[in-house]
């Protein structure tokens, strides 16, 4: 699976460690920054991300902020984006299992090493269950089209 990873600087050392996580898991990463824990805006990285996935040059990404939320705004600014906060494990399962979610994003002020962990890896191994949940996605899909531009 191609995964693309990106953080700001609150979130940089979560990511680098679930970036080595994936890789040795068998994942092709690809890294889109940030390159330290200097102060940097998280819109940038979460655009970059965002844009991979929607170009199908990634199949899923990770974005991780401090809290979370700032990265999940902006990656589901993007049509194609189904960025989902993560807070558990679980939550990234249901993520993918019903939502069909394709960006994983995460706080790195909130979430412990373990339970990030945990997370990626269920969200990497969960695919979307279709059935009941389809009618419901295809609905979020048709919300980007009524957005006004």
């Amino acid at each position: 699976m191609k995964i693309a990873f990106g953080s700001d600087h609150a979130g940089y050392e979560l990511k680098k460690s679930l970036a080595a996580l994936a890789s040795s898991l068998g994942n092709d990463v690809r890294d889109f920054g940030t390159d330290s824990a200097i102060s940097c805006d998280y819109p940038d990285f979460a655009a970059a991300v965002s844009k991979a996935v929607a170009g199908g040059k990634a199949d899923i990404g990770v974005l991780v902020c401090g809290s979370g939320l700032g990265m999940s705004i902006a990656a589901n600014k993007f049509d194609g984006i189904r960025a989902a906060l993560a807070c558990t494990p679980e939550h990234a399962r249901l993520s993918r299992l019903h939502n069909d979610a394709n960006v994983l994003c995460l706080g790195a002020r909130f979430t412990d090493d373990n339970t990030a962990a945990e997370a990626l890896k269920n969200f990497i191994a969960t695919k979307f269950e279709g059935g009941r949940h389809e009618k419901r996605t295809a609905k979020i899909s048709a919300l980007e089209k009524e957005s006004p531009k």
